[in-house]
Protein backbone atom coordinates (compact mmCIF):
# COMPACT_ATOMS: atom_id res chain seq x y z
CA UNK A 1 0.00 0.00 0.00
CA UNK A 2 3.13 2.25 1.08
CA UNK A 3 4.43 1.57 -2.48
CA UNK A 4 1.75 2.42 -4.33
CA UNK A 5 1.46 5.97 -2.50
CA UNK A 6 4.94 6.40 -3.43
CA UNK A 7 4.54 5.42 -7.21
CA UNK A 8 1.32 7.47 -7.41
CA UNK A 9 3.45 10.77 -5.78
CA UNK A 10 6.13 10.13 -8.60
CA UNK A 11 3.35 10.61 -11.22
CA UNK A 12 2.56 14.05 -11.67
CA UNK A 13 -0.94 13.80 -12.88
CA UNK A 14 -1.73 11.47 -9.79
CA UNK A 15 0.20 13.72 -7.59
CA UNK A 16 -2.12 16.67 -8.31
CA UNK A 17 -5.14 14.31 -7.59
CA UNK A 18 -3.51 13.05 -4.19
CA UNK A 19 -2.70 16.90 -3.06
CA UNK A 20 -6.01 17.72 -4.10
CA UNK A 21 -8.10 15.27 -2.19
CA UNK A 22 -5.83 16.23 0.97
CA UNK A 23 -6.61 19.94 0.47
CA UNK A 24 -10.85 18.98 0.44
CA UNK A 25 -9.72 16.71 3.60
CA UNK A 26 -8.20 19.93 5.90
CA UNK A 27 -11.26 22.10 4.60
CA UNK A 28 -13.19 19.22 5.77
CA UNK A 29 -11.76 18.49 9.41
CA UNK A 30 -11.64 22.70 9.72
CA UNK A 31 -15.25 22.72 9.27
CA UNK A 32 -15.64 19.81 11.71
CA UNK A 33 -14.72 22.40 14.43
CA UNK A 34 -16.46 25.46 13.43
CA UNK A 35 -19.92 25.64 16.08
CA UNK A 36 -23.36 26.65 14.57
CA UNK A 37 -24.93 30.44 15.56
CA UNK A 38 -26.70 29.97 18.92
CA UNK A 39 -24.80 27.57 20.57
CA UNK A 40 -22.38 28.30 23.95
CA UNK A 41 -19.34 26.70 22.63
CA UNK A 42 -17.84 26.54 26.42
CA UNK A 43 -20.89 24.66 27.85
CA UNK A 44 -20.80 22.37 24.88
CA UNK A 45 -17.03 21.78 25.62
CA UNK A 46 -17.69 21.27 29.17
CA UNK A 47 -20.62 18.68 28.68
CA UNK A 48 -18.19 16.62 26.21
CA UNK A 49 -15.71 16.38 29.03
CA UNK A 50 -18.65 15.31 31.21
CA UNK A 51 -19.36 12.60 28.83
CA UNK A 52 -15.66 11.18 27.78
CA UNK A 53 -14.87 10.79 31.66
CA UNK A 54 -17.97 8.98 32.07
CA UNK A 55 -16.94 7.23 28.77
CA UNK A 56 -20.75 6.91 27.80
CA UNK A 57 -21.75 9.44 24.61
CA UNK A 58 -25.40 8.52 24.86
CA UNK A 59 -27.41 7.65 21.77
CA UNK A 60 -25.49 9.72 19.26
CA UNK A 61 -22.08 7.79 19.97
CA UNK A 62 -22.49 6.35 16.17
CA UNK A 63 -23.40 9.48 14.41
CA UNK A 64 -21.13 11.38 16.00
CA UNK A 65 -18.18 8.90 14.86
CA UNK A 66 -19.69 9.00 11.39
CA UNK A 67 -19.29 12.72 11.67
CA UNK A 68 -15.71 12.57 13.18
CA UNK A 69 -16.55 13.86 16.71
CA UNK A 70 -18.77 17.06 15.03
CA UNK A 71 -22.11 15.98 16.08
CA UNK A 72 -21.54 16.62 19.84
CA UNK A 73 -19.48 19.71 19.15
CA UNK A 74 -22.96 21.38 16.94
CA UNK A 75 -20.68 22.35 14.54
CA UNK A 76 -22.12 23.72 11.07
CA UNK A 77 -20.73 19.87 9.69
CA UNK A 78 -22.70 18.18 12.95
CA UNK A 79 -24.66 15.74 10.70
CA UNK A 80 -21.90 14.99 8.15
CA UNK A 81 -22.05 12.36 5.33
CA UNK A 82 -24.78 10.34 8.01
CA UNK A 83 -27.57 12.12 5.71
CA UNK A 84 -26.44 11.05 2.29
CA UNK A 85 -25.36 7.59 3.74
CA UNK A 86 -29.19 7.42 4.59
CA UNK A 87 -30.79 8.70 1.30
CA UNK A 88 -28.27 6.48 -0.60
CA UNK A 89 -29.91 3.50 1.23
CA UNK A 90 -33.14 4.40 0.73
CA UNK A 91 -33.28 4.97 -2.75
CA UNK A 92 -31.52 1.78 -3.34
CA UNK A 93 -34.37 0.17 -1.26
CA UNK A 94 -37.25 2.01 -3.26
CA UNK A 95 -35.36 0.49 -6.92
CA UNK A 96 -35.94 -2.68 -5.94
CA UNK A 97 -39.74 -1.63 -4.85
CA UNK A 98 -40.64 1.36 -7.84
CA UNK A 99 -40.84 0.37 -10.91
CA UNK A 100 -39.72 3.95 -12.22
CA UNK A 101 -36.51 3.81 -10.57
CA UNK A 102 -35.65 0.32 -11.32
CA UNK A 103 -36.41 1.46 -14.83
CA UNK A 104 -33.83 4.37 -14.64
CA UNK A 105 -31.16 1.54 -13.05
CA UNK A 106 -31.20 -0.11 -16.25
CA UNK A 107 -31.10 3.10 -18.38
CA UNK A 108 -26.87 2.68 -17.66
CA UNK A 109 -24.99 6.95 -17.14
CA UNK A 110 -28.12 8.78 -17.60
CA UNK A 111 -30.64 7.09 -15.27
CA UNK A 112 -27.80 6.44 -12.94
CA UNK A 113 -27.33 10.70 -12.92
CA UNK A 114 -31.10 10.94 -12.17
CA UNK A 115 -30.74 8.79 -9.24
CA UNK A 116 -27.94 10.62 -8.09
CA UNK A 117 -30.37 13.95 -8.53
CA UNK A 118 -33.09 12.27 -6.11
CA UNK A 119 -30.30 11.33 -3.65
CA UNK A 120 -29.38 15.22 -3.21
CA UNK A 121 -32.45 16.11 -2.48
CA UNK A 122 -33.44 13.30 -0.14
CA UNK A 123 -29.73 14.35 1.60
CA UNK A 124 -31.52 17.58 2.06
CA UNK A 125 -34.35 16.70 3.12
CA UNK A 126 -33.05 14.23 5.49
CA UNK A 127 -30.43 16.48 6.64
CA UNK A 128 -33.31 19.33 7.87
CA UNK A 129 -35.01 16.54 9.44
CA UNK A 130 -32.15 15.44 11.59
CA UNK A 131 -31.21 19.16 11.83
CA UNK A 132 -34.29 19.86 13.58
CA UNK A 133 -34.31 16.67 15.58
CA UNK A 134 -30.38 17.65 16.86
CA UNK A 135 -31.62 21.29 17.73
CA UNK A 136 -34.55 20.04 19.55
CA UNK A 137 -32.00 17.92 21.56
CA UNK A 138 -29.39 20.21 22.28
CA UNK A 139 -32.57 22.41 23.75
CA UNK A 140 -34.12 20.10 25.83
CA UNK A 141 -30.59 19.26 27.60
CA UNK A 142 -31.30 15.55 26.11
CA UNK A 143 -28.21 15.85 24.13
CA UNK A 144 -25.62 15.05 26.91
CA UNK A 145 -28.11 13.60 30.16
CA UNK A 146 -25.56 13.93 32.79
CA UNK A 147 -24.25 16.89 32.51
CA UNK A 148 -25.55 19.68 34.93
CA UNK A 149 -25.13 22.82 32.35
CA UNK A 150 -27.12 20.15 29.36
CA UNK A 151 -29.76 22.99 29.15
CA UNK A 152 -27.79 26.16 29.05
CA UNK A 153 -26.46 24.66 25.21
CA UNK A 154 -28.86 27.60 23.42
CA UNK A 155 -29.00 29.74 25.45
CA UNK A 156 -31.54 31.70 23.36
CA UNK A 157 -34.36 29.35 22.53
CA UNK A 158 -36.45 31.88 19.78
CA UNK A 159 -37.86 30.62 16.61
CA UNK A 160 -35.58 32.80 14.46
CA UNK A 161 -32.04 31.13 16.28
CA UNK A 162 -33.77 27.72 16.11
CA UNK A 163 -34.08 28.26 12.50
CA UNK A 164 -30.65 30.01 11.70
CA UNK A 165 -29.43 26.94 13.45
CA UNK A 166 -31.20 24.36 11.30
CA UNK A 167 -30.67 25.98 7.86
CA UNK A 168 -27.17 26.26 8.85
CA UNK A 169 -26.10 22.70 9.87
CA UNK A 170 -28.18 21.82 6.06
CA UNK A 171 -25.99 24.28 4.37
CA UNK A 172 -23.17 22.21 6.11
CA UNK A 173 -24.60 18.59 4.94
CA UNK A 174 -25.02 20.15 1.48
CA UNK A 175 -21.29 21.53 1.27
CA UNK A 176 -20.08 18.34 3.05
CA UNK A 177 -21.77 16.20 -0.15
CA UNK A 178 -20.18 18.95 -2.44
CA UNK A 179 -16.46 18.23 -1.11
CA UNK A 180 -17.49 14.40 -1.51
CA UNK A 181 -18.61 15.27 -5.40
CA UNK A 182 -15.20 17.21 -6.01
CA UNK A 183 -12.93 14.48 -4.44
CA UNK A 184 -14.87 11.73 -7.02
CA UNK A 185 -14.71 13.82 -10.23
CA UNK A 186 -11.32 15.41 -9.69
CA UNK A 187 -9.33 13.32 -6.72
CA UNK A 188 -8.70 9.70 -5.89
CA UNK A 189 -11.21 7.55 -4.82
CA UNK A 190 -15.17 7.43 -4.07
CA UNK A 191 -15.88 11.27 -2.26
CA UNK A 192 -17.88 9.99 0.16
CA UNK A 193 -16.78 7.27 0.99
CA UNK A 194 -12.85 9.06 1.80
CA UNK A 195 -14.68 11.40 3.91
CA UNK A 196 -16.32 8.76 5.97
CA UNK A 197 -12.87 7.40 6.20
CA UNK A 198 -11.59 10.77 7.76
CA UNK A 199 -14.56 10.82 10.15
CA UNK A 200 -14.04 7.62 11.73
CA UNK A 201 -10.34 7.51 11.90
CA UNK A 202 -10.23 11.31 13.50
CA UNK A 203 -11.83 9.57 16.64
CA UNK A 204 -8.70 6.72 16.56
CA UNK A 205 -5.92 8.75 18.83
CA UNK A 206 -8.28 10.36 21.44
CA UNK A 207 -10.44 7.20 21.91
CA UNK A 208 -6.95 5.26 22.05
CA UNK A 209 -5.22 7.68 24.83
CA UNK A 210 -8.83 7.69 27.10
CA UNK A 211 -7.96 3.68 27.38
CA UNK A 212 -4.62 4.33 28.38
CA UNK A 213 -5.89 7.15 30.98
CA UNK A 214 -8.25 5.17 32.28
CA UNK A 215 -6.02 2.06 32.50
CA UNK A 216 -4.87 0.95 35.71
CA UNK A 217 -1.80 -1.72 34.77
CA UNK A 218 2.09 -0.28 33.95
CA UNK A 219 -0.28 3.32 33.89
CA UNK A 220 -2.49 2.25 31.21
CA UNK A 221 0.34 0.78 28.81
CA UNK A 222 -0.60 -2.74 28.93
CA UNK A 223 -4.58 -2.25 28.41
CA UNK A 224 -3.25 0.34 25.41
CA UNK A 225 -0.81 -2.14 23.88
CA UNK A 226 -3.61 -5.01 23.99
CA UNK A 227 -5.79 -2.79 22.42
CA UNK A 228 -3.41 -2.23 19.54
CA UNK A 229 -2.85 -5.72 18.96
CA UNK A 230 -6.06 -6.56 19.26
CA UNK A 231 -6.81 -3.66 16.70
CA UNK A 232 -4.33 -5.23 14.17
CA UNK A 233 -5.61 -8.93 14.42
CA UNK A 234 -8.87 -7.66 13.48
CA UNK A 235 -7.62 -5.40 10.38
CA UNK A 236 -5.78 -8.99 9.34
CA UNK A 237 -9.09 -10.66 9.76
CA UNK A 238 -11.30 -8.18 8.35
CA UNK A 239 -8.81 -7.59 5.14
CA UNK A 240 -8.75 -12.05 4.95
CA UNK A 241 -12.70 -11.99 4.63
CA UNK A 242 -13.31 -9.08 2.82
CA UNK A 243 -11.04 -10.44 0.09
CA UNK A 244 -13.02 -13.65 -0.11
CA UNK A 245 -15.02 -14.65 -2.54
CA UNK A 246 -16.84 -17.61 -4.32
CA UNK A 247 -15.82 -17.91 -8.17
CA UNK A 248 -18.44 -19.24 -10.11
CA UNK A 249 -17.18 -20.22 -13.49
CA UNK A 250 -18.78 -19.10 -16.45
CA UNK A 251 -18.14 -20.37 -20.17
CA UNK A 252 -19.44 -18.10 -23.24
CA UNK A 253 -20.34 -20.58 -26.28
CA UNK A 254 -18.47 -19.65 -29.65
CA UNK A 255 -21.07 -18.07 -32.00
CA UNK A 256 -20.00 -17.83 -35.84
CA UNK A 257 -20.96 -14.19 -37.45
CA UNK A 258 -20.21 -14.13 -41.03
CA UNK A 259 -16.90 -15.88 -41.07
CA UNK A 260 -15.50 -14.59 -37.94
CA UNK A 261 -15.84 -16.39 -34.16
CA UNK A 262 -16.93 -14.87 -31.12
CA UNK A 263 -17.14 -15.68 -27.42
CA UNK A 264 -15.97 -18.84 -26.56
CA UNK A 265 -13.92 -17.10 -23.47
CA UNK A 266 -14.27 -18.61 -20.00
CA UNK A 267 -14.76 -16.37 -17.02
CA UNK A 268 -16.25 -16.27 -13.33
CA UNK A 269 -18.71 -14.26 -11.22
CA UNK A 270 -17.06 -13.40 -8.01
CA UNK A 271 -19.36 -13.85 -5.10
CA UNK A 272 -18.36 -12.25 -1.51
CA UNK A 273 -18.39 -13.58 1.35
CA UNK A 274 -19.63 -10.39 2.79
CA UNK A 275 -21.80 -9.47 0.38
CA UNK A 276 -23.82 -6.78 2.42
CA UNK A 277 -20.95 -4.70 3.44
CA UNK A 278 -21.34 -2.62 5.98
CA UNK A 279 -25.11 -2.06 5.70
CA UNK A 280 -26.42 -4.93 7.85
CA UNK A 281 -24.21 -3.53 10.65
CA UNK A 282 -25.83 -0.03 9.98
CA UNK A 283 -29.21 -1.17 9.78
CA UNK A 284 -29.26 -2.68 13.29
CA UNK A 285 -27.79 0.10 15.27
CA UNK A 286 -29.87 2.32 13.73
CA UNK A 287 -33.27 0.25 14.68
CA UNK A 288 -31.99 -0.66 18.36
CA UNK A 289 -31.61 2.98 18.76
CA UNK A 290 -35.31 3.98 17.69
CA UNK A 291 -36.77 2.27 21.15
CA UNK A 292 -33.95 3.61 23.41
CA UNK A 293 -34.71 7.23 22.03
CA UNK A 294 -38.48 6.66 22.52
CA UNK A 295 -37.95 5.95 25.53
CA UNK A 296 -35.27 9.23 26.24
CA UNK A 297 -38.40 11.65 25.59
CA UNK A 298 -41.25 9.62 27.22
CA UNK A 299 -42.44 11.17 30.10
CA UNK A 300 -43.08 9.68 33.09
CA UNK A 301 -42.20 6.11 34.33
CA UNK A 302 -44.23 3.46 33.00
CA UNK A 303 -42.92 -0.39 32.44
CA UNK A 304 -42.11 -0.34 29.16
CA UNK A 305 -39.81 2.39 29.17
CA UNK A 306 -38.23 0.96 32.37
CA UNK A 307 -38.07 -2.30 30.34
CA UNK A 308 -36.58 -0.68 27.53
CA UNK A 309 -33.78 1.56 29.58
CA UNK A 310 -32.62 -1.82 31.41
CA UNK A 311 -32.73 -4.18 28.61
CA UNK A 312 -32.01 -2.16 25.47
CA UNK A 313 -29.63 0.70 26.39
CA UNK A 314 -26.81 -0.65 28.03
CA UNK A 315 -24.54 -2.38 25.35
CA UNK A 316 -23.38 -5.56 27.86
CA UNK A 317 -26.77 -6.75 28.94
CA UNK A 318 -27.53 -10.36 27.19
CA UNK A 319 -30.57 -9.12 25.32
CA UNK A 320 -29.08 -6.10 23.65
CA UNK A 321 -26.38 -8.44 22.80
CA UNK A 322 -28.73 -11.07 21.12
CA UNK A 323 -31.33 -8.93 19.45
CA UNK A 324 -28.24 -6.83 17.90
CA UNK A 325 -26.79 -9.79 16.59
CA UNK A 326 -29.86 -11.49 15.30
CA UNK A 327 -30.49 -7.97 13.11
CA UNK A 328 -27.35 -8.21 11.69
CA UNK A 329 -27.89 -11.62 10.69
CA UNK A 330 -31.13 -10.76 9.45
CA UNK A 331 -30.37 -7.88 7.41
CA UNK A 332 -27.75 -9.15 6.04
CA UNK A 333 -29.82 -11.92 4.14
CA UNK A 334 -32.19 -8.91 3.53
CA UNK A 335 -29.86 -6.56 1.73
CA UNK A 336 -28.11 -9.65 -0.35
CA UNK A 337 -31.76 -10.52 -0.97
CA UNK A 338 -32.67 -7.19 -2.78
CA UNK A 339 -29.24 -6.31 -4.25
CA UNK A 340 -28.15 -9.76 -6.06
CA UNK A 341 -30.79 -11.26 -8.55
CA UNK A 342 -30.03 -14.42 -9.19
CA UNK A 343 -32.74 -14.30 -11.99
CA UNK A 344 -31.83 -11.28 -13.81
CA UNK A 345 -27.90 -12.49 -13.99
CA UNK A 346 -29.23 -16.25 -15.13
CA UNK A 347 -31.41 -14.59 -17.78
CA UNK A 348 -28.23 -12.37 -18.62
CA UNK A 349 -25.90 -15.16 -19.10
CA UNK A 350 -28.54 -16.97 -21.34
CA UNK A 351 -28.81 -14.13 -23.55
CA UNK A 352 -25.09 -13.20 -24.26
CA UNK A 353 -24.77 -17.28 -24.86
CA UNK A 354 -23.33 -17.92 -21.25
CA UNK A 355 -23.70 -20.84 -18.97
CA UNK A 356 -22.11 -22.91 -15.72
CA UNK A 357 -20.74 -25.68 -16.33
CA UNK A 358 -22.76 -28.96 -15.36
CA UNK A 359 -25.98 -26.23 -14.75
CA UNK A 360 -28.54 -25.91 -17.57
CA UNK A 361 -29.42 -22.26 -18.54
CA UNK A 362 -32.33 -20.68 -17.20
CA UNK A 363 -34.13 -21.31 -14.07
CA UNK A 364 -31.41 -24.37 -13.25
CA UNK A 365 -28.53 -21.55 -12.99
CA UNK A 366 -30.76 -18.72 -11.21
CA UNK A 367 -31.31 -21.50 -8.77
CA UNK A 368 -27.89 -22.70 -8.15
CA UNK A 369 -26.92 -19.15 -7.98
CA UNK A 370 -29.58 -18.65 -5.25
CA UNK A 371 -28.33 -21.93 -3.28
CA UNK A 372 -24.49 -20.98 -3.39
CA UNK A 373 -25.14 -16.97 -2.31
CA UNK A 374 -27.31 -18.38 0.26
CA UNK A 375 -25.05 -20.86 1.24
CA UNK A 376 -22.01 -18.07 1.78
CA UNK A 377 -24.42 -15.54 3.62
CA UNK A 378 -24.45 -17.62 6.56
CA UNK A 379 -20.44 -17.39 7.37
CA UNK A 380 -20.70 -13.45 6.36
CA UNK A 381 -23.34 -12.74 7.99
CA UNK A 382 -22.35 -14.59 11.39
CA UNK A 383 -18.89 -12.51 10.24
CA UNK A 384 -20.22 -9.42 10.87
CA UNK A 385 -22.20 -9.99 13.98
CA UNK A 386 -19.33 -11.12 15.61
CA UNK A 387 -17.11 -8.10 14.36
CA UNK A 388 -20.38 -5.96 15.54
CA UNK A 389 -19.79 -7.30 18.79
CA UNK A 390 -16.05 -6.31 19.54
CA UNK A 391 -17.08 -3.09 21.65
CA UNK A 392 -19.30 -5.07 23.38
CA UNK A 393 -16.63 -7.09 24.54
CA UNK A 394 -14.20 -4.12 24.78
CA UNK A 395 -17.07 -2.64 27.16
CA UNK A 396 -16.48 -5.86 29.11
CA UNK A 397 -12.70 -6.43 29.32
CA UNK A 398 -11.21 -3.06 29.50
CA UNK A 399 -14.28 -0.55 30.89
CA UNK A 400 -14.12 1.43 27.58
CA UNK A 401 -17.14 3.21 25.87
CA UNK A 402 -19.34 1.49 23.46
CA UNK A 403 -17.52 3.28 20.45
CA UNK A 404 -14.39 1.41 21.29
CA UNK A 405 -11.98 2.57 18.61
CA UNK A 406 -11.42 -0.99 17.16
CA UNK A 407 -15.03 -1.40 16.59
CA UNK A 408 -16.46 -3.67 14.10
CA UNK A 409 -18.17 -0.54 12.49
CA UNK A 410 -14.92 1.93 12.12
CA UNK A 411 -12.96 -1.75 10.88
CA UNK A 412 -15.15 -2.64 8.11
CA UNK A 413 -15.53 1.14 6.79
CA UNK A 414 -11.63 1.80 7.12
CA UNK A 415 -10.83 -1.04 5.74
CA UNK A 416 -12.68 -1.41 2.74
CA UNK A 417 -12.19 2.39 1.95
CA UNK A 418 -8.43 1.85 2.65
CA UNK A 419 -7.93 -1.27 -0.23
CA UNK A 420 -10.76 0.31 -2.39
CA UNK A 421 -8.67 3.32 -2.97
CA UNK A 422 -5.70 1.23 -3.39
CA UNK A 423 -7.20 -0.81 -5.62
CA UNK A 424 -7.88 2.47 -7.65
CA UNK A 425 -4.45 3.83 -7.52
CA UNK A 426 -2.85 1.02 -8.33
CA UNK A 427 -4.95 0.71 -11.17
CA UNK A 428 -4.63 4.08 -12.46
CA UNK A 429 -0.73 3.63 -12.27
CA UNK A 430 -0.95 0.55 -14.48
CA UNK A 431 -2.86 2.19 -17.04
CA UNK A 432 0.19 4.90 -17.01
CA UNK A 433 2.82 1.70 -17.40
CA UNK A 434 1.60 -0.71 -18.79
CA UNK A 435 3.03 -0.99 -22.23
CA UNK A 436 -0.46 -1.93 -24.14
CA UNK A 437 -1.62 1.34 -23.26
CA UNK A 438 1.30 2.89 -24.56
CA UNK A 439 1.96 1.82 -28.03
Amino acid sequence: MLTAFARAFKTPDLRKKLLFTLGIIVVYRVGTHIPIPGVDYQNVQTCIDAASQGGNQGLFGLVNMFSGGALLQITIFALGIMPYITASIILQLLTVVIPRLEALKKEGQAGTAKITQYTRYLTVALAILQGTGLVATARSGALFTSCPVANQIVPDQSIFVTITMVITMTAGTAAVMWLGELITDRGIGNGMSILMFISIAATFPSALWAIKVQGNLAGGWIEFGTVIAVGLVMVGLVVFVEQAQRRIPVQYAKRMIGRRSYGGTSTYIPLKVNQAGIIPVIFASSLLYIPALIAQFAGGTSGWKTWIEQNLTKGDHPIYISTYFLLIVFFAFFYVAISFNPEEVADNMKKYGGFIPGIRAGRPTAEYLGYVLNRITWPGSLYLGLIALVPTMALVGFGANQNFPFGGTSILIIVGVGLETVKQIESQLQQRNYEGFLR
